[in-house]
């Protein structure tokens, strides 16, 4: 029963992550529109389009928290042992 728990209680995190990576996206999205827009409709467009440095920076936020929640694979229980046995090995 405590394994189910621990279960439901690791799925809802995860799910809640992704709720919050979603919600990030759309963020990420509607500040850019708005700042892309500003800039296009500003009579200033000599140099570097200053929005991009909004959207590079916090871009490689998003990839971040991407590779947190969807990029990392679970570690399976053969992982574990196979490292409990080598550090077993290291520690003799």
């Amino acid at each position: 029963m405590a394994d189910s728990n621990s279960a439901r209680e690791r799925a809802i995190s995860s799910l809640h992550q992704k709720q919050g990576f979603y919600q990030t996206v759309f963020s990420f999205v509607a500040v850019n529109i708005l700042l892309w827009g500003i800039w296009l409709f500003t009579d200033d467009k000599s140099g570097f389009p200053w929005p991009a440095y909004v959207t590079i920076f916090s871009g490689f936020g998003l990839a971040f928290s991407w590779w947190r929640i969807f990029g990392q694979r679970a570690i399976t229980e053969e992982e574990i042992q196979r490292e409990i046995a080598r550090q077993g090995d290291a520690a003799a």
